[in-house]
């Protein structure tokens, strides 16, 4: 089946968040496994993870004139490791004396290829779940070009996005520094601080689109798997700043963030003329405007950039950036924030994106506390708590975080996506914001007393879902 030693790439776009592109081979399909019907597909199997799925004819493309553009895109060990099983893959095939075979306008015979393992999430799309029948995978993709007829079986996968063309504040498609579909990165070095939910996610995509990374986190642990994914490790905050262009930092709150620039070792200590700063946490407007102003008496550039989304959104790259401060630091980022978020908005001086964020947060959460309220309700007056999902899900509330917190509640599943207290500190944050407007801000007040209650039945390490439990209690 495998009996061809050149290489294909093939390109597609889906929703599957920001992925390198990753070698793989067609391969013979399990014989009980049809193929999407209408579509022109072959069975993909990728190097270094048990995924595949079906991929549409028109989105193939030539490997050997973008090899090294692609090599290049992707620094990370297990892309490395898979292209040397393709290495290998390949020496041996020509030592048998492989032959070309033309996949061109017939399938791949059925054979004696074993089942594929099951539908797995490892490997270069870690994070992504692919849809419950792979037969369905292709529809979900968008239209490619074929450059040429294809007659190899081995392949080079490039997971390909557009950033979301939203609004003239958005970094726009043709602002993009995308090369064929992907991200070239930045050459200036990058430092982040701060290796928490969101954090994670955020370093992992950056240094899976090829950025050089420094990593720093309070609890030096949390950065061994970054190490050995490829980051650089800093020994203190003033460190990582000095070493790197730009530094992002990502921490829970207004102290955590002042510290980390104002303390022992801290990042005002790197900053000298030219060097940015990047501060992503949810915090509030003042502390906004300080961390600028200290930053910038250094000679220092400062952009606020503080993300929407959660621990799972942040591991699939599909963020929504909130950005506001030094316009130019801003275009610096551009292959930074395509790497971690699907779009970015900038919203004009400082402290905007901070303000924009908690009017956010606090919808957020003071709908989550409503949807607890409900589905205590339903309970206490004999409804179905899954009936009352399922109808929800069938309305105009219906929504992806609706379905998901609210199988999570039903199944008492608590894992942190997004931390309990720190949408308490948001709501806080945005109540007192809303004093300091003169607004009244009665729902969001509301809903910061239950989950205050929530806090006080030690759930403050659990998902903002298990605001639920304070009804219950």
């Amino acid at each position: 089946v495998y009996s061809s030693i050149k290489w294909q790439c093939f390109c597609f776009r889906g929703k599957l968040g920001r992925y390198p592109p990753w070698p793989g081979k067609v391969v013979s399909p399990p014989k009980d496994l049809k193929k999407p019907r209408g579509k022109k597909c072959h069975f993909v199997k990728f190097f270094g993870t048990e995924d595949h799925a079906w991929i549409k004819v028109e989105q193939l493309k030539p490997y050997h004139p973008h090899k090294e553009e692609m090599i290049k895109i992707n620094k990370g060990k297990r892309f490395q490791q898979a292209v040397d099983a393709v290495e290998d893959f390949l020496k041996k095939k020509e030592k048998q004396g492989g032959k070309e075979q033309d996949l061109t306008d017939s399938d791949p015979e059925p054979s004696s290829v074993e089942r594929l393992g099951g539908l797995g999430t490892t490997g270069p799309v870690s994070g992504f779940k692919w849809e419950s029948s792979i037969q369905h995978v292709c529809t979900r993709l968008w239209s490619g070009t074929l450059d040429a007829p294809v007659k190899m079986t081995v392949v080079f996968v490039v997971f390909v996005w557009s950033v979301q063309d939203t609004r003239s504040t958005s970094i726009q498609a043709a602002d993009s520094t995308a090369i064929n579909g992907s991200i070239t990165p930045t050459d200036k070095r990058i430092g982040f601080l701060g290796l928490g939910l969101m954090g994670s996610g955020i370093v992992s995509n950056l240094l899976k689109m090829g950025h050089v990374v420094t990593v720093w986190n309070r609890t030096v642990e949390k950065c061994d798997l970054f190490i050995q994914e490829g980051a650089r490790l800093g020994r203190t905050p003033a460190e990582v700043v000095s070493m790197c262009d730009i530094t992002f930092s990502c921490v829970s709150d207004p102290k955590a963030a002042r510290d980390l620039v104002l303390g022992p070792s801290g990042v005002l200590q790197g900053i000298r003329p030219g060097k940015c700063y990047v501060e992503m946490s949810t915090v509030d407007p003042e502390t906004i405007t300080e961390l600028s102003q200290v930053i910038s008496s250094r000679g220092g550039r400062f952009l606020e950039a503080p993300v929407a989304g959660s621990q799972q959104v942040s591991n699939e790259g599909m963020l929504v950036i909130l950005a506001a401060g030094d316009r130019t630091v801003y275009e610096d980022c551009s292959s930074c924030f395509q790497a971690m978020g699907k779009t970015s908005f900038f919203l004009g001086e400082v402290g905007n994106a901070a303000r924009m964020m908690l009017i956010l947060n606090m919808v957020q959460g003071s709908f989550m506390a409503t949807i607890a309220e409900g589905l205590t309700l339903a309970q206490a007056t004999g409804q179905s708590q899954h009936t009352f999902l399922d109808i929800l899900s069938q309305g105009q509330m219906a929504s992806t975080f609706v379905d998901q917190k609210c199988q999570n509640i039903l199944q008492g599943n608590f894992k942190p996506d997004y931390y309990l207290k720190h949408i308490q500190k948001d709501l806080r944050l945005a109540i007192s914001m809303g004093d300091t407007a003169n607004h009244p801000t009665p729902m969001a007040a509301a809903a910061n007393e239950v989950y205050k209650r929530a806090k006080a039945l030690d759930q403050s390490d659990n998902d903002m879902s298990a605001v639920y439990r304070a009804y219950i209690h």
